[in-house]
């Protein structure tokens, strides 16, 4: 939706998503270990992730979202070009048993401002890891650059994505009977 990054932050994803190999382990648990509190004041991301932040946003409220989507993406490295977390997270509720609870989770992280958000994060996340899908790492950096934008348009796309009109079976399948004969 927003995947509005310059050339510098794509170049941040970029180097996420080459970690996310085996030879980088000790790096990937560095960064998880920022989940443990808020990624930004950990000090030992700082080696990783540092050298990475443009100087535009050091010192700036987007700092804080490169160490943490560092953190994120070392607790589960697979990406996909595809969808937002809302997206993810409808697909992580349907595979649960308890879909009702994931909503729960998905209607709070939405009503969290980004000062609170590493922890719901971190839950959506493992969420979504638990079910073994892929999380699109560049829309979820984009996203959360622009979390505190004042129409909430980050959190309206995802709950667009979560909550997403789907037709009934019954329909989709009349549909399809209706092409079928129409094309005989």
């Amino acid at each position: 939706m927003l995947n509005h990054l310059n050339q510098e932050q794509y170049a941040f994803v970029k180097y996420l998503t080459e970690l996310g190999t085996e030879d980088n382990r000790g790096t990937l648990a560095v960064l998880r270990r920022g989940l443990m509190g808020d990624p930004v004041l950990d000090l030992n991301l700082y080696r990783f992730v540092a050298w990475r932040v443009p100087d535009a946003d050091r010192g700036t409220p987007r700092e804080a979202v490169y160490y943490l989507i560092a953190a994120l993406y070392a607790l589960h490295p697979m990406n996909t070009a595809e969808g937002n977390m809302g997206s993810h997270l409808k697909r992580a509720a349907v595979k649960r048993e308890d879909a009702d609870a994931a909503e729960r989770r998905f209607t709070a992280l939405l009503n969290t401002r980004m000062d609170d958000l590493a922890s719901p994060l971190r839950q959506a996340v493992t969420l979504v890891k638990q079910q073994e899908l892929p999380i699109n790492w560049t829309t979820l950096f984009a996203d959360l650059l622009h979390w505190d934008h004042p129409q909430r348009i980050v959190q309206r796309a995802w709950a667009n994505h979560f909550w997403a009109y789907e037709r009934p079976v019954e329909e989709a399948m009349d549909d399809q009977l209706t092409e079928t004969h129409k094309e005989n």
